[in-house]
């Protein structure tokens, strides 16, 4: 506390100044009685009279001739006389006079008044000065009391305690002196610094008795009751001062009155004075409102307490981690549980108490679990168990576990600790299937089909399983299917169809479907045509994507059944609905017509598709079918027309190589070798390993011999990479390997495929070694080994494995390199290549999830658009195109665009892509200003995506964000907090440090607690 210095008054000098005018002098009839005159006037105190007959005399210098004073004694007069009535410039006058008058006596009693006249200016360092200049000889005892003082107070007012303590000390003794309750006081002030109680409760209770100090002392006298012990006395006497008002420290006192009461835990009586004294400052000590706000926390008045402890934390010693504590059971006790949780945090984070802290931490874990922020709940349960395995709420923390993986979506994580437990109960054993399942759909959504499927086999494998062996057929039969293990597929499927349950994506309709595909796929037409009719019996309009192809597919099971009139009238169905299927169907009509004996009509409606359907993707097919229709009826020369269509269509590169080759033999049956040895070639040169350019060699063969050209032949072939007869050695070196493949002897056929590819890297079985040593080498999950063969083959398309090689060559870059660039390159092969609808969907996908990692949002919508349009586009497909959607209309500042889009890859399931989905539509809230429903997507971010941390750490610091915008620094600080210390990402961390620093920063300028 700075104690109060009292600045005196000096009125001397001011008395008389009324009667100067009235009063005459002598100076004009006699100079010697005026100078007698004035110097009675001095020796009187009439210090203005004086001054003014010594001013006259001063200034006519010639009154020295008729007096008996020298000049000097009445210069020095006038000094002394303007010293003391405080003349404007007289202490230069007087500086001078000292430093050159020889008469010490005159210089020291001179200096003695210049440092008066120095305090009564406050020009203190001046004052100590000519103090020091003054000898006391030359003082009466009165002046020497005074100068002790007025010393004194200088030496105490520039903070010089311990030399002005003396000084004061001998005034403070003179009963009579003027200066003697003035003289204690600052006594009192300095002793009582010096803890020296005793003395200083003397000296103000003196000081008490003047009227200057008795609303002042009252304060400290408390004080020093209190910080003798006497707390009993302290307090009686400082609410007597308080009761008699007007006391210069009333708030001061009210604060010791409030403090005294609460150490007496009688918390009523200590709540007035504390709540005035915290009202009425601007800024008090952290003990201070600790003690108002545990009054409201004792009077139950919980908002109150509240209010005062949210300000006290941020320290590391027990006052702030006691704070903490009594705010989270405040916050508990109006049912504000997330605040509680915030509180406990900082409480567990401090300390200064073991047994908070335990019960803080625990409390932390049990409401983070309660409030769903399962990922915290499940790390701070974790610790709990490890630090404190003695303690009374072990158990609790231990079912609290079980019960989050039970109720949390959090799979990822449930999973790892259901595997660290060392033992495990029925009650867990329960859980684990839920788990299992929970993490294999996680899987199957991120397209990682070979983890799902192992956590699928768990589970069917696991006890408990009941109510999910059915959910768990659905999924295996559909990972089987995209797999190609049709049987597998066919399976599970009707496996699951005996008592199918309903989840989301798993149904009947969807399973029918799939398992009706595995169907056809077998051709088993009969046995394929009732799923899908049950899965679409009529079409329409308003049909689904799903329900239309099912439909088109049952019109195919009867034709594949030659039941043309029932296939017949569906595709006419289809075509009337105007369904996206209607260019198939047209075709199908096409194809039946033929079938019937009705080429005309066939090749009529064939160029119906091409002319109404120009886009279609069959365009290709249908001019391959008339050119087919002409040269089975030997009309080579009508079939040229559409296998040039073919050839010159850059979208349709798959059929060029069969188109040449058609259109090399229509040439050769025209009798035009010229214009089919053209296109042989061109097929040679240009797809040297499809298996038309094998075909086509006998062409060219029978070409060069009619032509009686031999030797042109067979450099035609070489030039062509396709010699005439490969050497004996090629073939035997690659049947040897492929004999030790088909044995499964795979390390001896590997190195039989390495050694032919060394030794004939040109050979005839280039493309087969080439493939099967990539297999190999991914069977024994080498992946990034098995990269290079694959891409030798694929590079060599087209050719009988150039389609798996394309898809195997983009997954590795994909998964195992992360090289989406690359991977970009083979999933745009393996899209023209594609004879598969799976691949072609999965080389979609690739494409997309590239686009989607390189950030190419505006490249990538149109793709995303034609996968939303695939009927066979599967949940995981949508929810990446749908996420592409969202951020090219985010990228157009589309806001609400962007969130309908990303609300709909939140509806279509949990994934990594929904958890990115659901924290950008915070974050767009967050950039509108929309605050509390940017806080709800944030927390909704949290509850539901736990086993993606990325987007649980990032919402965590946009709900800081929110609350730092909010002013709630108090949530802010917490969240900040809990992210600096626990984030796994080193950039997120760093943001949240900062951001806690700054949120500091705030929360200092605007709190009521000193700092």
């Amino acid at each position: 506390m700075k104690p109060y210095i009292h600045i005196f008054s000096f009125s001397a000098s001011l008395l008389f100044a009324n009667i100067v005018q009235a009063q005459g002098t002598k100076v004009n009839t006699d100079p010697d009685e005026n100078f007698k005159q004035a110097k009675e006037y001095w020796q009187k105190g009439q210090y203005q009279l004086a001054f003014s007959v010594f001013k006259d005399l001063y200034q006519h210098p010639q009154y020295t001739y008729y007096t008996a004073f020298s000049g000097s004694e009445i210069k020095y007069y006038y000094l002394l006389s303007a010293l003391q009535v405080n003349q404007d410039g007289a202490d230069a006058a007087a500086r001078l006079f000292i430093e050159t008058e020889p008469d010490l006596v005159r210089t020291q009693l001179l200096s003695y008044h210049l440092a008066e006249y120095y305090v009564r200016k406050k020009d203190l360092a001046n004052a100590l000065t000519y103090y020091n200049k003054t000898d006391i000889a030359q003082l009466t005892n009165t002046e020497i009391a005074n100068m002790k003082f007025h010393k004194g107070y200088v030496l105490f007012t520039m903070q010089r305690f311990d030399e002005a303590l003396p000084l004061l000390d001998e005034v403070r003794q003179l009963v009579k002196d003027s200066n003697y309750a003035d003289a204690n006081y600052y006594y009192g002030f300095i002793v009582f610094n010096q803890k020296k109680y005793e003395q200083a409760l003397l000296s103000f209770q003196i000081a008490e008795k003047k009227n200057e100090y008795k609303q002042i002392v009252p304060f400290y006298i408390a004080e020093i009751y209190y910080f003798s012990g006497e707390h009993n006395k302290a307090l009686q006497y400082a609410e007597q001062k308080i009761r008699e008002g007007g006391q210069y420290y009333e708030l001061q006192l009210k604060q010791l009155a409030g403090h005294l009461w609460f150490d007496k835990k009688e918390y009523a009586k200590a709540y007035p004075y504390l709540q005035e004294y915290v009202k009425k400052s601007d800024k008090v000590k952290r003990e201070e409102l600790y003690e108002l706000s545990y009054c409201y926390y004792a009077a139950g008045n919980w908002q109150e307490s509240i209010n005062g402890f949210k300000q006290l934390g941020g320290k590391e010693d027990s006052l702030a981690q006691n704070s903490m504590y009594l705010l989270a059971d405040a916050y508990l006790k109006t049912n504000d549980k997330a605040n509680a949780r915030n509180a406990f945090l900082f409480c567990a984070n401090n300390n200064s108490n073991a047994l908070q802290k335990e019960a803080s931490s625990f409390n932390y874990a049990k409401l983070s679990y309660e409030l769903g922020y399962t990922d915290i709940a499940l790390r701070e349960l974790q610790k709990f168990i490890q630090n404190y395995p003695s303690s009374s709420s072990l158990q609790e923390a231990k079912e609290l576990s079980i019960s989050v993986l039970t109720n949390t979506s959090n799979y990822k994580d449930a999973l790892v600790l259901f595997e660290a437990l060392p033992t495990k109960s029925d009650a867990i054993k329960k859980i684990y299937p839920r788990i299992l399942y929970g993490r294999a759909v996680e899987f199957i959504n991120d397209q990682r089909l070979d983890k799902a499927e192992e956590l699928l086999d768990k589970l069917i494998a696991a006890p408990y399983n009941e109510r999910l062996i059915q959910l768990a057929s659905f999924w295996k039969g559909e990972i089987a299917y995209r797999n190609g293990n049709t049987d597998e597929a066919i399976q599970y499927l009707v496996n699951y169809l005996k008592s199918p349950l309903i989840n989301g994506e798993v149904n009947a309709t969807n399973a029918k479907y799939t398992l009706a595909y595995a169907l056809l796929k077998k051709e088993q037409y009969a046995n394929a045509l009732p799923y899908f009719q049950q899965v679409a019996p009529v079409i329409n309009s308003y049909a689904s994507n799903i329900e239309q192809d099912a439909y088109t597919r049952s019109a195919d099971c009867y034709f594949m059944q030659k039941n043309f009139k029932q296939s017949l009238q569906m595709y006419n169905n289809i075509i009337a609905a105007n369904a996206k299927s209607s260019d198939y169907a047209l075709y199908q009509k096409a194809i039946i017509a033929g079938a019937t004996g009705k080429l005309n009509d066939k090749i009529v409606q064939l160029q119906d598709l091409i002319r109404l359907y120009p886009s279609s993707s069959l365009v290709p097919d249908a001019n391959m079918e008339i050119a087919n229709t002409y040269m089975a009826n030997e009309n080579f020369a009508e079939a040229i027309n559409p296998l040039q269509q073919i050839i010159n269509n850059k979208n349709a590169t798959v059929w060029h190589p069969k188109a040449y080759l058609k259109s090399g033999v229509a040439y050769f049956n025209m009798d035009k070798n010229s214009d089919a040895l053209s296109n042989f070639t061109k097929l040679v040169s240009t797809y040297p390993n499809s298996p038309e350019s094998d075909e086509a060699i006998e062409y060219i063969r029978n070409i060069f011999i009619e032509q009686q050209q031999p030797t042109a032949f067979i450099n035609f072939m070489k030039q062509n990479g396709k010699p005439v007869s490969y050497s004996e050695g090629d073939s035997l070196t690659y049947k040897s390997a492929q004999l030790k493949y088909e044995s499964k002897d795979y390390n001896n056929a590997l190195n039989g495929y390495l050694e032919y590819i060394q030794e004939y890297p040109e050979g005839k079985y280039a493309v087969e070694a080439n493939y099967f040593t990539a297999e190999i080498y991914l069977f024994n999950k080498k992946p990034e080994t098995a990269l290079e063969y694959y891409k030798a083959v694929a590079q060599k398309s087209p050719n009988k494995y150039a389609e798996r090689s394309a898809l195997q060559a983009a997954r590795i870059y994909y998964f195992d390199k992360k090289d989406y660039n690359n991977a970009i390159v083979y999933y745009q092969q393996l899209k023209l290549v594609a004879t598969q609808q799976e691949n072609r969907l999965e080389a979609m996908r690739g494409l997309l999830r590239c686009q989607y990692k390189s950030q190419q949002w505006k490249e990538a919508l149109a793709n995303a658009q034609e996968l939303l349009q695939e009927k066979a586009a599967a949940t995981d497909d949508k929810m990446m195109a749908n996420m592409i959607v969202a951020k090219s209309a985010q990228l157009d500042n589309q806001a609400d665009a962007a969130i309908n889009a990303y609300k709909q890859v939140c509806l279509l399931g949990k994934s990594e892509f929904s958890a990115e989905a659901q924290y950008t539509i915070a974050y767009i809230l967050l950039q509108q200003n929309k605050l509390a429903d940017a806080e709800k997507a944030g927390f909704e971010t949290i509850k539901k995506y736990g086993s993606y941390d990325i987007w649980v750490t990032r919402s965590y610091l946009l709900l800081g964000d929110v609350y730092f915008k909010e002013k709630d620094w108090f949530n802010a600080e917490a969240t900040y907090k809990s992210v600096a210390d626990n984030a796994s990402n080193a950039e997120l961390k760093k943001e949240a440090v900062d951001k806690l620093a700054q949120t500091l920063n705030e929360k200092n300028k605007t709190e009521k607690v000193e700092q």
